[in-house]
């Protein structure tokens, strides 16, 4: 009984540790000697890759798919977590919805619905969507305990996670403010977030001076305040403001970024602060002239993130998500290698369908991009169009490089400044198998030919 008893012990304890040694760790903050990435807290720098979808956070109506019910369909989060962490995948964001019905001009005019929010229903009296008034001056701590239950779920896997705020994309584009909270006729303190009565509620997401934007704020930063309350212990938390608001937000934003960060600061840690593409007319500048600690851009201008994506764009750490380049209908394996080898962590917006899907690809690839980036020495590798006649490349110099060939073909590696033999391998990206690569020697060019059609990646590193 007693050699029992210690086994069971043995047993919780290894898989405790095994826990442990597998859970996020963090806070992050941007890696001072390579600010494109981000490191642990260790000086272990970190890529962050993986899939999101609407639904992780909040219970709501698919965007495209099937007839939507009320109330919605719950989300099973951990299987999504099960498929995050089959493809390898390590960071996503959480959805916020802010509106409790809206309808859906993109699904030929289904009405979707969502539930939990921030803040309890209590009426008196019936909000436009006939269920009761929102109290705003009261939060619904159910919300909180789930938010703070997926964000650590998510952590002890060993994912980082990336809370949304707040969402602007709804309010520009469907009739979401009729059933906002923040809209009068929703909550019983009399707050009205339309400040000019147009019936969009753009205002929203601005700053006002007058009285009425002042108890919008205030309200705004109390929800913020709750939510930092609720996960800033946990060391897998980056935060974004908003998702596309309009243009009109850019101000605000930055005054967000600024709030959270001097709110964390009387706090015991402090989490990286993010801003994401306004839709439609924003600007990348207004990102990389923002307080935050990393973007996510659009694709359009000389920032083409899409087919060539830019390496020396941004002195942010760089986060591209298909969500502001294509929303749901773009990116592939061959994006996101060329978007890795060029110094860019890597989002993608999906509708978590069962495979076989085209969404596949860029599924298995970021699992892919995330092995050779715990292989590598991360913090050291940055993009070097020179060294690889393919353009895309990752390097530190003299010691790896991990170049990327969207077709099959030769191509030269440029060693002629590096010493020693270097050890190669190669990865077929389509069916994601390795086959050694040639040993070469540096102090001089070297034409590797891919052994197989599609695209490829080579991984070169220095012979201890």
């Amino acid at each position: 009984m007693r050699a029992l008893i210690l086994t069971i012990i043995a047993l919780v304890v290894c898989g405790s540790l095994a826990a442990q040694q597998r859970a996020a760790k963090g806070p992050l903050r941007v890696l001072t000697s390579n600010p494109r990435w981000f490191e642990d807290g260790s000086g272990k720098a970190v890529l962050l890759t993986g899939s999101h979808t609407w639904q992780n956070l909040q219970d709501n109506g698919l965007l495209i798919r099937g007839a939507v019910e009320q109330p919605p369909r719950t989300f099973d989060y951990d299987a999504y977590l099960d498929t995050l962490e089959k493809h390898g995948h390590n960071f996503f964001r959480l959805w916020r919805w802010e509106t409790t019905k809206w309808t859906d001009k993109y699904t030929s005019g289904e009405v979707k619905y969502c539930r939990p929010h921030p803040w309890v229903r209590s009426g008196p009296g019936a909000a436009s969507d006939g269920d009761l008034k929102f109290d705003l001056e009261k939060f619904d701590e159910g919300y909180f305990q789930r938010l703070r239950s997926r964000v650590k779920s998510a952590g002890d896997r060993g994912m980082y996670v990336s809370v949304m705020l707040f969402e602007g994309w709804e309010i520009q584009f469907t009739d979401a403010w009729l059933n906002h909270p923040f809209h009068a006729a929703n909550n019983i303190n009399g707050v009205e977030g339309d400040l000019n009565g147009d019936g969009s509620g753009l205002e929203f997401n601005a700053l006002s001076d007058t009285a009425a934007g002042k108890r919008v704020l205030e309200l705004q930063q109390a929800y913020v305040r709750k939510v930092i309350d609720t996960v800033n212990d946990l060391d897998n938390v980056l935060y974004e403001i908003a998702n596309e608001a309009w243009t009109g937000s850019t101000a605000w934003q930055y005054h967000m970024i600024r709030y959270v960060k001097e709110y964390e600061a009387k706090k015991g840690k402090r989490h990286p602060v993010g801003m994401t593409f306004q839709y439609k007319g924003g600007e990348n500048a207004w990102l990389n002239e923002s307080p935050a600690d990393w973007i996510s851009p659009n694709g359009d201008g000389k920032d083409d993130y899409r087919n060539d994506p830019c390496a020396d764009c941004s002195p942010k750490v760089v986060v591209s998500d298909t969500d502001h380049l294509w929303g749901h209908t773009g990116g592939d394996n061959i994006w996101v290698w060329r978007s890795f080898t060029r110094g860019l962590n890597v989002l993608f917006m999906e509708e978590m369908l069962p495979s076989p899907t085209w969404q596949d690809s860029a599924r298995q690839a970021m699992g892919q991009i995330r092995r050779y980036a715990e292989r590598m020495n991360l913090a050291a590798m940055k993009p070097d169009r020179k060294v690889a006649a393919t353009g895309y490349a990752l390097a530190n110099r003299g010691r790896e490089y991990l170049v990327f060939q969207s077709n099959k073909g030769e191509f030269t590696v440029d060693l002629s400044d590096a010493k020693g033999v270097f050890q190669g391998e190669w990865l077929d990206v389509n069916a994601n198998r390795t086959i050694a690569a040639k040993t070469v020697e540096g102090g001089k060019s070297w034409t590797f030919t891919t052994p197989f059609p599609g695209p490829a990646a080579l991984y070169l590193k220095l012979k201890e």
